[in-house]
């Protein structure tokens, strides 16, 4: 079961992460925001909108997933999880400005943050499956997200992160550059 304090490092590391990455994203312009890395392979060759909508589409299927295990015993989710749209899925990002693509990140924040305060204790240790992360807690789904943005911060400022993902069969297609 997850303590009180697991919980609050929990919710001040989502919010410390969003904050790091909202930051840097603020001071890229929209120019350079559309710029795709010209080496880049996969996330790494995405623009920062790409990125920013990416994060929003990963947040949406993450709490789908995160919903799924609270209500269902060991579910599958990588079948038959519906997640919510998002305003600028990853095919539109540069249809949307920079603080446009945070504004639907900030919502969408905002949606998992109150998921979070409905979770009981004993919430965070049901679990989930996915083809591509295997078995995870809800806490663990949930410090993903902090983990995801903190890549991605790294990326938007040219650096390599020092956090990347594992996944169980190669790196999914949605990462690939469009």
């Amino acid at each position: 079961m997850a303590t009180a304090e697991q919980i609050a490092e929990l919710v001040t590391k989502l919010r410390e992460e969003r904050d790091a990455l909202v930051a840097v994203a603020r001071r890229i312009s929209e120019e350079d925001a559309e710029r795709r890395p010209p080496d880049g392979d996969g996330e790494d060759g995405w623009s920062a909108k790409e990125q920013l909508a990416h994060l929003a589409m990963m947040e949406v299927g993450y709490r789908a997933w995160v919903e799924r295990a609270l209500r269902e015993e060991r579910p599958d989710v990588s079948r038959g999880t519906k997640p919510d749209a998002v305003a600028y899925p990853l095919e539109r990002a540069h249809e949307a400005t920079v603080a446009q693509h945070l504004e639907e990140l900030g919502r969408q924040r905002d949606r998992t943050q109150r998921l979070i305060a409905t979770i009981a204790p004993a919430g965070y240790e049901r679990t989930a499956r996915h083809d591509n992360f295997g078995e995870l807690t809800v806490m663990q789904w949930l410090r993903s997200y902090y983990r995801h943005d903190r890549m991605h911060r790294a990326q938007m400022q040219g650096r390599v992160s020092e956090y990347q993902p594992r996944f169980l069969r190669g790196e999914p297609d949605q990462r690939r550059r469009s």
